[in-house]
């Protein structure tokens, strides 16, 4: 294995590949904040995996310069979880989009997060089938109208911060692909974090679902919006701070702050075990309109399924010797047949 040279740069993680996404389109912020995140991880090249499935963000193992896989569609977290647990040292990355990880691959996703392998989803969220040109998604808004939908779309969408608590993930965090500070801060404490972590980024299509994201990406809705959670520190937001998080009987509230002595305020706390305060925030808002908490909401250690599977491996060498196949077989019940 090659050693990590002193300096990465950002194009040390450029492949020879041309970069073919929509002008404009979200991926390439994101493409680059990626890049240039993995330039100062630290981790040697060699020993970085991406996975994908189907759809636009699954190009993304084409665009970088480390070992990759395009999958197929919604079973990028299956074949990662064979890549992960197949090579402990590996730093494996899934990028997936909203139709890919919540359609035909929400079974696949909720039990990697359930399982706790040792993976990074990134899930891109434009809320809208891209690559098929333009059809409704499992997080589009009701009454979207598509090329699927054109009445408009009858169905609650997901709100993937809610599904993925529900899983029990270990760490959970939103960001935004034009805010590249949030999501440099989302992907160190991903990497950092030992077991699955998920990150939500919301990424503008801006040929199919433009403008979705304008609430919280236009320079007055960024400061009136964005409920930026923070570790250790009070949850506030607004133009002028004015409005605060309060969590009265478990339940996540926006209070003006005029109204409640700050005491009352509630205290981001990433690490707690019960995850119902951070579901709590996550139903803040059902999707990006209005008030919506963005950053890490989760971010607990529990054991790993690698930790656990390697585990069992290593005892069952030890109770069966040297490992041969024939005591392998024999090792349950057998019988002959005549």
């Amino acid at each position: 294995m090659s050693k990590v040279p002193i300096n990465y740069k950002r194009k040390d993680f450029q492949s020879d590949q041309e970069v073919k996404w929509c002008p404009g389109c979200g991926d390439y912020t994101l493409l680059a904040s990626v890049q240039s995140f993995m330039a100062e991880m630290g981790i040697s090249k060699e020993k970085i995996v991406f996975v994908s499935g189907i759809g636009c963000a699954a190009r993304f193992p084409y665009y970088m310069n480390t070992y990759g896989l395009h999958s197929i569609h919604g079973r990028a977290p299956a074949v990662a979880t064979g890549v992960s647990v197949s090579n402990p040292e590996l730093s494996v990355w899934i990028v997936s989009g909203d139709g890919d990880s919540l359609s035909i691959g929400g079974n696949h996703l909720i039990h990697a997060l359930r399982k706790n392998v040792n993976l990074k989803i990134l899930m891109f969220n434009n809320q809208i089938y891209g690559l098929t040109k333009g059809q409704y998604s499992p997080t589009s808004e009701e009454g979207k109208k598509t090329k699927s939908s054109p009445f408009g779309s009858v169905e609650m969408p997901f709100n993937p911060m809610s599904v993925a608590l529900g899983a029990e993930a270990s760490f959970v965090a939103r960001s935004i692909d034009m805010d590249r500070d949030l999501t440099a801060h989302v992907l160190e404490e991903a990497s950092k974090h030992k077991g699955s972590a998920f990150i939500e980024i919301y990424q503008n299509c801006n040929v199919f679902n433009d403008h979705a994201f304008e609430q919280l990406t236009s320079k007055e809705g960024r400061v009136a919006n964005r409920i930026n959670l923070v570790h250790g520190e009070k949850v506030i937001f607004g133009a002028e701070d004015e409005l605060a998080v309060t969590i009265e009987n478990g339940e996540a509230k926006i209070v003006k702050r005029a109204d409640i002595d700050d005491s009352q305020i509630y205290v981001h706390d990433t690490t707690k075990k019960n995850p119902s305060v951070a579901f709590s925030l996550s139903r803040l808002s059902h999707g990006p309109y209005g008030p919506t908490p963005v950053g890490v909401f989760r971010q607990v250690e529990r054991e790993t399924y690698n930790e656990d599977v390697i585990g069992q491996i290593e005892s069952a060498k030890e109770a069966k010797g040297d490992g041969k196949i024939e005591q392998l077989i024999r090792s349950l019940g057998t019988w002959d047949v005549n």
